[in-house]
């Protein structure tokens, strides 16, 4: 006895595939990026561009504060550099970068390394003195650097797919900076 076909092959798609392509399409959907741009109504930023700007803002004052401590412990160049790099980059991911993309000017050049002159406070709201021990500078920098990973791992559940994942991966890479600058520290 022989197995034989059946005599009609099925005509159209089959079940499997029309539920695979709905389930494709849902996901479609569900991920696009509806709430991206400007609000429809009034041409006013969405809630992601603000966070997006937001994300690109807090990297450039991180990148501002790699380089005041830069300015005031020029003989940590070689563990802050590679970091700071990374910090320009992670603005320059979340749109901004313009500003932060140019180092000050290089120790040599900047004002005296005493950690007296480097870490005043400037009369227009500059950034925080820089503590004079090089050790407390790099445990200062450890925890600016925690304090916005945890900030930017709260702000994934308020940001669509892209944004989400983006903030995540800088979220990350802003706990490994901490942990290395802890290492340095030590």
């Amino acid at each position: 006895m022989s197995f034989s076909l059946p005599s009609r092959a099925p005509s159209g798609p089959r079940r499997r595939t029309l539920l695979a392509g709905a389930a494709g399409l849902g996901l479609l959907v569900g991920c696009s990026s509806g709430g991206e741009g400007s609000d429809a109504a009034g041409g006013s930023p969405s809630a992601t561009e603000k966070a997006r700007a937001g994300a690109a803002r807090d990297s450039e004052a991180l990148v501002e504060r790699y380089d005041a401590v830069l300015a005031a412990h020029p003989d940590l160049a070689g563990l802050l550099t590679p970091l700071r790099a990374e910090a320009v980059r992670h603005a320059e991911a979340f749109g901004g970068g313009k500003r932060a993309t140019k180092p000050s000017a290089s120790p040599s050049q900047s004002q005296s390394p005493s950690p007296s002159a480097s870490a005043s406070v400037s009369p227009s709201g500059g950034p925080d003195p820089v503590p004079a021990e090089p050790k407390a500078a790099l445990a200062e920098l450890a925890a600016a650097e925690r304090k916005l990973a945890d900030r930017r791992g709260k702000a994934l559940e308020e940001v669509p797919g892209e944004l989400a994942r983006l903030l995540a991966s800088v979220a990350a890479a802003g706990a490994g900076h901490a942990y290395m600058l802890t290492e340095g520290a030590k």
